[in-house]
């Protein structure tokens, strides 16, 4: 199996080479897809991987999912109502989950910032054609949608969005060319239209 440091290495050539030119439909999506045992390995060398970006000359933006949900759930109305019913029955993971589910419900406020966030770097020069050309995302913390979403979902939402090379670090396993296991033992999605390295 290969190392993480070479499949961000592989990932930053491909990066830097986009996609064949033939294909015109093509979004510059990538997934660096790594065993869910190595999320913490992974958390680690984000600051190394943001360092060897910029000194490829990009401007790194990161979007933690993780925090996204944080600010959701924070911002939701129903947050008193949670509190107290967690203080009822703080066991009770079935109903919080779902309350959680519910508030997060098919990734809407999270496609919404992550669409935000490209719609600002692809404006920044008023030419929604031509994206910022160093501009770059780093989409962190996927694990955090368990139990809630798939970020396949989101990543279909905002096709056609993509104009600044995105890249999302996916726990999980690489089941073929275009088919993942959200942390290894989600159902497989083949659904995703992204370049995939590691896994």
């Amino acid at each position: 199996m290969s190392s993480l440091k070479a499949d961000f290495e592989d990932l930053r050539q491909k990066v830097r080479r986009g996609r064949e030119l033939g294909n015109a439909s093509f979004e510059p999506v990538y997934y660096l897809v790594f065993n869910p045992s190595d999320i913490l390995s992974v958390k680690r060398q984000l600051a190394a991987w943001q360092a060897a970006l910029k000194n490829d000359g990009w401007e790194v933006h990161i979007f933690s999912i993780a925090q996204v949900i944080q600010e959701v759930l924070q911002q939701d109305k129903r947050r008193k109502l949670w509190l107290m019913a967690d203080r009822k029955a703080p066991h009770d993971w079935t109903k919080a989950n779902q309350s959680l589910a519910n508030a997060l419900s098919n990734g809407e406020a999270i496609r919404a910032r992550l669409e935000t966030l490209l719609s600002d770097l692809n404006d920044r020069n008023g030419d929604t054609d031509n994206a910022t050309a160093n501009a770059i995302v780093l989409v962190t913390d996927l694990e955090a949608l368990h139990p809630y979403l798939r970020i396949g979902s989101i990543e279909n939402q905002l096709q056609g969005q993509f104009r600044v090379p995105t890249i999302f670090l996916y726990p999980g396993v690489r089941t073929g060319q275009t088919r993942l296991k959200f942390l290894g033992f989600y159902p497989e999605d083949g659904n995703y239209r992204s370049v995939h390295v590691g896994g």
